[in-house]
């Protein structure tokens, strides 16, 4: 971006104020042979040493105050430490003022200054505005603090000035002192208010990577299931979350926040489950979730917010890799839809949701499209994506159009990137804030006729110590000498340059290093098949928003931008979606049957659908299915399909009986599937087979005749045996009883009572 103009010329005044140094230094010297001695051998020395100066590493742990004005006093702290074999002496930690720095491509060359060069490098103030140390063994590390009044500076014109603190020193094979040591930074001079500031606007983004998980317990508050307890940690005292919220209090920022956090920490205010291996825990960090959730709230009264699609869908991965998978996009307008609602049921305020920001604010026409489709109307981006094409000696407003009424507001890159690495060290803040200042009074310096726009978009995530530095620059520009604040509604509504570029860079510029570390095709494949077992299973729920709501949510989270560098953990979490979704579609089921016999032409086939959710269930259609009706067919005619309608308690079992007519013997298969009400199949088919074992009607009529006969020939030969006892009795003789004669079937009549179940002829 061509962003960097120079200064009009450098005021001699700094230059003549250097010869002064120089030349004070050198008549200094007592005696004019050893003074020529001196410099010929210093001369000699200090070119062979400029990687000498490396020698001492400098740290620059505090300048206060960072932007001075007439009158202060500039007080430095930091630590010298040796790092060579040798020990030093006679050392010294001075102070370096340079001339004033031409513009912000200026800025960024001293940025990558190492090292001393003698006669480029500004000789020390000296004097009293020096700490000693008259030794510095190996390895040791020493504290400085430094401090000196700005009129000591001999600062000129307004604007950016290089400062460097150095240690200067002796060691037994250099015997001459010489820099072995430097750390540069940069300290703005801006005494007086520019009369036309410009407009900064800082975004203060509140993000967090996924913690929910789709699972809910099965009480009637549907406890949320936490993947960790990770979360509490950040919103602790002196936690990351913890820390963006205390900072940002008292900063005039504009909160960007996913919509997200806010229902998860709302959710750790109450009663949640934590997952630990196969079971899980009572969460017991609700204290702190509540404790955070008031301050945010307290935070942004009156501020303005915005409200990202919920969980942060990675725009840029559904452009690139998702928008050919159906369905894809829709879930980024849902996403969309219920940010608003989250934000003000949560912290009580009306946020903007017409803002989209892809990650980096790296754009390509895909993006903007995307980032369009659910309506956003602003697309931050970034002006090392959104690059000018022209040579603008200046750096432009903020808002571009870009066509189909969609604004880019582009991000100044420098000041987003400033705070970005490792802050924790006192040493880098103190040189991030110095730079982040230097630039902003640069910027503004650069055409003081113009009025312009300035966003800053810093990291999605920033650290403890991150937010820290953020803190402390804006803080230092609190006086409003050079920038004024405010909010990104207003950045996004300034009068565009006419002069800026407002053409979309092609897909084929879009970085390769974002690019990979995009979510997959699979992502949205897998989000695809989560949504159709979801679109199936809630038509049979009576009570469906306590699945689908849950369900929802997490579907947006497997899009999230905080996947990116997490792919295994993405791949995870979307397969516990889809796990846990599989699980409770299964609680609705046909139990299991055993192969059945029937023995008989007409018979009913029990089957038994089982429901172990919580809730009832109901618009399923039961349907019975024989492999071979001609053989068996099951309801009341061939013509129709057996089925019947289910509703099951929940909890409960329903038992759905079919009748069926046999025309065969032997084993037949049947099936028996649950259907929705518009004939998708619920679940798999269970199949099990009928064994049919009905005996023909010829059989029958044998058996039946083959009884008949015995029964007659029983009679007969009972009829034959009595004729022949009642003649014997005529005769007056007695009949001898014949081997096989059948005894008497009733005993001697008798006068008592008939004993129970006994029957008496009389």
């Amino acid at each position: 971006m061509a962003e960097a103009a120079d200064f009009q010329g450098t005021p001699p005044s700094p230059a003549r104020r250097w010869l002064r140094r120089t030349a004070a230094a050198v008549a200094g010297a007592p005696l004019a042979a050893a003074l020529i001695c001196g410099y010929t051998v210093g001369t000699a020395h200090a070119a062979e040493s400029v990687s000498g100066s490396d020698t001492v590493d400098v740290s620059l742990d505090s300048l206060s105050p960072s932007a001075p004005v007439t009158g202060d006093t500039v007080t430095f702290t930091g630590t010298v430490t040796n790092r060579s074999k040798e020990t030093i002496t006679k050392a010294h930690v001075g102070l370096n003022v340079g001339p004033r720095l031409s513009g912000r491509s200026a800025i960024d060359d001293a940025t990558k200054r190492t090292g001393y060069t003698p006669g480029v490098d500004p000789v020390e103030i000296g004097g009293k505005y020096t700490v000693v140390f008259p030794k510095l063994a190996s390895g040791i590390s020493q504290d400085f603090t430094l401090s000196v009044p700005v009129s000591k500076l001999e600062l000129g014109e307004d604007g950016v000035y290089q400062l460097g603190v150095s240690l200067s020193g002796e060691t037994a094979g250099s015997p001459y002192d010489q820099v072995l040591g430097i750390q540069r930074t940069f300290l703005p001079w801006q005494p007086d208010s520019q009369a036309k500031k410009s407009q900064l606007t800082y975004l203060w983004p509140l993000t967090s990577p996924t913690h929910l998980t789709a699972e809910t317990g099965s009480d009637e508050q549907q406890t949320p299931v936490f993947a960790n307890d990770d979360l509490a940690a950040e919103l602790a005292p002196g936690g990351r979350l913890e820390q963006m919220v205390s900072l940002g209090s008292s900063l005039p920022v504009t909160w960007v926040i996913d919509p997200d956090l806010l229902a998860t920490v709302d959710a750790m205010t109450r009663t949640y489950q934590v997952k630990t291996g196969d079971t899980t825990v009572a969460g017991k960090n609700q204290a702190v979730a509540k404790k955070w959730m008031s301050s945010l709230e307290d935070a942004v009264q009156g501020q303005k917010v915005i409200a990202l699609p919920f969980a942060d869908p990675d725009l840029a991965s559904l452009a690139h890799r998702g928008k050919n998978v159906p369905g894809s996009l829709s879930h980024l307008q849902r996403a969309t839809e219920v940010a608003a609602s989250t934000v003000e049921t949560v912290l009580h305020v009306k946020p903007s949701t017409d803002f989209a920001w892809p990650v980096d604010g790296a754009v390509d026409p895909s993006i903007i499209d995307v980032a369009t489709s659910a309506g956003a109307h602003n697309v931050i981006a970034r002006s090392d994506s959104l690059q000018e094409t022209e040579d603008l000696p200046y750096t432009p407003t903020a808002p571009r159009p870009i066509g189909s009424g969609t604004t880019a507001v582009v991000a100044d890159a420098r000041l987003s990137t400033a705070f970005q690495g490792d802050m924790a060290k006192a040493g880098k803040s103190t040189l991030a804030v110095q730079k982040f200042l230097a630039q902003t009074l640069a910027l503004t310096l650069q055409d003081t006729e113009k009025q312009r726009s300035v966003v800053v978009a810093p990291q999605r995530m920033p650290s403890a110590s991150q937010a820290q530095s953020m803190a402390a620059a804006l803080h230092s520009l609190d006086p409003q000498r050079w920038t004024q604040a405010t909010d990104l509604v207003t950045a996004a509504k300034a009068a565009p340059d006419d002069h800026a570029t407002t053409r979309v860079p092609r897909s084929s510029a879009y970085p390769g290093s974002l690019r990979s570390r995009e979510l997959p095709v699979q992502a949205f494949q897998d989000v695809r098949a989560t949504q159709s077992s979801l679109d199936g299973f809630k038509v049979v729920l009576t009570q469906p928003d306590r699945v689908v709501t849950p369900f929802g949510n997490a579907i947006n989270r497997e899009l999230s931008t905080s996947w990116r560098g997490r792919a295994q953990d993405g791949t995870a979490y979307r397969a516990g979606v889809q796990k846990y979704l599989t699980t409770l579609t299964g609680r609705v089921q046909l139990v299991q049957k055993s192969d059945m016999t029937l023995s008989g032409r007409s018979a009913t086939i029990p089957v038994t659908v089982q429901n172990k959710l919580v809730q009832p269930v109901g618009h399923l259609k039961l349907r019975l299915t024989s492999v071979n009706p001609t053989r068996l067919y099951v309801g009341n005619s061939k013509d129709t399909l057996a089925e019947q309608q289910v509703n099951v308690e929940g909890g409960h079992s329903q038992t759905v009986k079919f009748t069926t007519t046999a025309n065969a013997n032997g084993p037949i298969k049947v099936y028996a599937q649950l259907y929705t009400e518009d004939g998708t199949p619920y679940g798999e088919a269970m199949p099990f087979t009928v064994n049919v074992s009905e005996m023909p009607a010829n059989v029958m009529l044998v058996i039946g005749g083959g009884v008949l006969l015995l029964l007659l020939a029983g009679v007969r030969m009972y009829s034959h045996r009595k004729r022949a006892a009642a003649r014997g009795a005529a005769a007056g003789g007695d009949i001898p009883e014949q081997p096989g004669d059948p005894t008497p079937d009733t005993g001697p009549e008798s006068g008592d009572p008939a004993g129970a179940n006994e029957k008496v002829d009389r």
